[in-house]
């Protein structure tokens, strides 16, 4: 439902169809766009190419130098560089920042207030902040009433900031989706009324319009509403694979019109078919199936326990699949099979220039050897000797006080952050918290990182009270029932390790020897078995920490028969390096 006031061809069309209808290659970049302007032999540019013009720029009555044009003041033309924003303190949160003024107020108001929405202090619905603080935010028709700025929404009455006629943009996101998943009949099928509820209702309307917008969306979503695609996975799956398609099938999946289904392991056998239907040899193929089948991936299913799998367990298991593929290539190059290849052979492979994933490769030649697949083999495993990494605890500590206390990081991020500097969480393992591993019982606030939850300190602790409270998904339904603590940009999902392990990158935390530092230094103050039950790590793992830390646990034994018999009833396994509240704070 759009307006539709352009002529074309006798008809009355809207200005999308109008821009189509006028679509033409543009003579600089080759774009198949509208036409912006026509250069001096009436040859079409598009508005890239004309706002990027040369001959459109101008002299910066500040710098001097020739460029675009992005303010024009009393004094002359100002580019982008020499017109920033002021730095005023935001009437709003406080913050010394960038500001603006606002046509309601007059007061400045920062940029990440000018586009935050919250729910108003005085009428309680989600609207854009216009005044008030950032705890008791008030919302535009609250703070200036009145009724020639805020007119009603026609369709709902609501009072809405309308800057044409026509219904809000809540009224028009619940008609745009009555379109689309509407049938023949002019109802929505019950299988989607729960979608079409999730999407009317979401916090941000603009969010869901634009979601909606896209062309693909539009399409599945229709395809759905008539009943021309099943509302399957399957049917799904036949879509050509992208974010896009994920999206949808997050989207689906959350509000209940899709059954759960495990996506990362359905990807690794969808690729685990292709790369062993590709091989070039029978004997090949049959190979790398009985690998992958009936150890990669029943040892995976094995492991997860009926979880999701993650991302780094499907990377994982690909590359030991690519290093099956590459040795079994080498081999057949060679004129040999994995039965009658032998041990010179396999040296020469390990030292040639060409080899790739070596490392992975002796799972694959040992698990063939425990087949009888093949002999006279030997392919010795890499032992780990300790952090091979340079350790800085100074430093760990200086980021762990920065982010306690610098209140401009996002809560979220400085979350995430201690949780690796302080108790060793892998990105992957933060990532796929929920709030049920944080319990609040008599004050004392707890995070269940494995079998014993760990007391955390009173700056820590508020931050993970205040992300239970606050957390919220970038995704278009935003709010839902994910127990996840780092929601994800697909709704029902949590975030993905990439996307934490770059948030955390950008506070200037090196993953690896961040890690390393907070295992070594805690494996030198706790025992093997208390570092496994505390952070959920393997035993053998906290076994290898402590022997490469080598740590005196006399001082440990020392310090739990001195701890009074009240302290020790609460927490008889709670580590004393997990409570260090003065290092916190100091």
């Amino acid at each position: 439902m759009v307006r539709i006031d352009k002529p074309l061809d006798g008809q009355r069309v809207c200005r999308n169809c109008i821009a189509k209808s006028r679509i033409e290659e543009c003579v600089r970049c080759g774009a198949r766009r509208e036409p912006a302007t026509r250069d001096d032999q009436g040859r079409p540019l598009c508005p890239n190419c004309l706002v990027t013009d040369p001959a459109n720029a101008e002299v910066c009555s500040n710098c001097r130098k020739r460029k675009r044009v992005q303010n024009r003041t009393p004094n002359g033309p100002l580019c982008s560089n020499c017109c920033p924003l002021p730095v005023l303190v935001c009437s709003i949160c406080g913050r010394t920042a960038p500001a603006t003024h606002s046509r309601l107020t007059g007061l400045p108001r920062c940029g990440g207030c000018d586009r935050r929405q919250a729910h108003c202090t005085a009428c309680g619905r989600l609207r854009g902040i216009h005044s008030g603080t950032a705890e008791a935010p008030v919302c535009g028709p609250c703070t200036a009433p009145d009724a020639e700025l805020w007119r009603p929404c026609p369709t709902c009455g609501e009072a809405e900031r309308l800057r044409a006629a026509g219904p809000c943009p809540r009224c028009t996101l619940k008609q745009r989706l009555h379109g689309l998943l509407a049938d023949d009949s002019g109802s929505i099928p019950p299988k989607l009324h729960a979608l079409n509820d999730a999407l009317a209702e979401t916090e941000r309307a603009g969010t869901a319009m634009r979601w909606l917008s896209s062309g693909i969306v539009s399409t599945v979503l229709s395809g759905l509403g008539s009943g021309s695609r099943p509302l399957t996975h399957e049917a799904l799956d036949e879509l050509p694979a992208g974010k896009v398609v994920e999206h949808i099938r997050s989207v689906l999946v959350a509000t209940g019109t899709l059954p759960q289904r495990d996506e990362q392991m359905v990807r690794l056998e969808r690729h685990v078919n292709d790369l062993v239907t590709s091989h070039a040899t029978v004997e090949g193929r049959r190979i790398l199936h009985r690998y992958a089948t009936w150890h990669l991936l029943r040892r995976l299913r094995r492991r997860s326990r009926g979880n999701d799998i993650t991302h780094t367990q499907l990377t994982v298991v690909r590359q030991h699949l690519r290093a099956a593929v590459y040795l079994l290539n080498w081999i057949e190059t060679q004129g040999l099979t994995l039965a009658t290849c032998r041990q010179a052979d396999l040296e020469r492979w390990m030292t040639s220039d060409d080899v790739r994933h070596r490392r992975e490769a002796g799972h694959f030649v040992r698990w063939a050897l425990a087949q009888k697949i093949a002999r006279d083999l030997s392919f010795p495993a890499v032992r780990w000797n300790g952090p091979s990494q340079a350790m800085d605890d100074a430093a760990r500590w200086a980021t762990a006080r920065r982010l306690l206390h610098d209140d401009t990081l996002k809560p979220e991020d400085r979350l995430a952050g201690l949780l690796l500097l302080l108790y060793a969480q892998w990105p992957a393992a933060i990532s796929r918290l929920t709030v049920d591993h944080i319990e609040e019982t008599d004050g004392a606030v707890r995070l269940r990182l494995g079998a014993v939850p760990v007391d955390l300190p009173g700056p820590v602790a508020e931050l993970a009270l205040h992300q239970v409270a606050a957390r919220r998904s970038h995704a278009v339904l935003a709010r839902t029932d994910s127990p996840w603590l780092f929601p994800g940009g697909q709704p029902g999902r949590p975030i993905s390790v990439w996307a934490m392990g770059e948030r955390l990158r950008k506070l200037g935390i090196r993953l690896a020897e961040t890690r390393s530092t907070a295992l070594f230094q805690l494996a030198t103050e706790l025992p093997a078995a208390v570092l496994a039950r505390t952070l959920g790590i393997d035993i053998t793992v906290a076994v290898k920490w402590q022997r490469a830390a080598a740590g005196d646990w006399g001082a440990y034994a020392a310090e739990v028969s001195r701890r009074s018999a009240k302290a020790a009833s609460g927490r008889e396994n709670q580590p004393a390096a997990f409570n260090a509240q003065g290092d916190l704070q100091c």
